[in-house]
């Protein structure tokens, strides 16, 4: 989509700190960090949200899940570090283009938010 900020960053149209990427997926450092290690994993197909998910995406989103485990090895995270997908405006998703945050770095409580 020309006017997602995600697709954008995906084309190279828009500087980002990439940490790895994949045939499937770029991962970024978050510009708004929420813990010492804050990485974005984002598709490189345009998903708005997670409501909008098909049958025909479940290999992507396991990928997603297999390129968080691997960029959180690659931090250093051992088995203290969280994935999450936020899913419309009332879970703090603000740029609607499916992503999976990548958080560690210090101790993580709970319930978060």
């Amino acid at each position: 989509m020309s006017d997602c900020l995600f697709c954008k960053i995906v084309d190279g149209k828009i500087a980002a700190k990439i940490v790895a990427e994949n045939e499937h997926a770029i991962a970024f450092r978050d510009t708004n960090p929420q813990a010492p290690t804050h990485v974005l994993i984002v598709p490189r197909k345009h998903i708005p949200s997670l409501n909008e998910l098909t049958d025909g995406d479940a290999e992507l989103v396991g990928r997603l899940h297999l390129f968080a485990k691997q960029i959180a090895a690659d931090e250093k995270l051992g088995d203290g570090w969280r994935a999450v997908f936020n899913t419309g405006p009332q879970a703090g998703q603000t740029v609607f283009h499916i992503h999976l945050h990548v958080l560690g770095g210090r101790p993580l409580g709970w319930p978060p938010g």
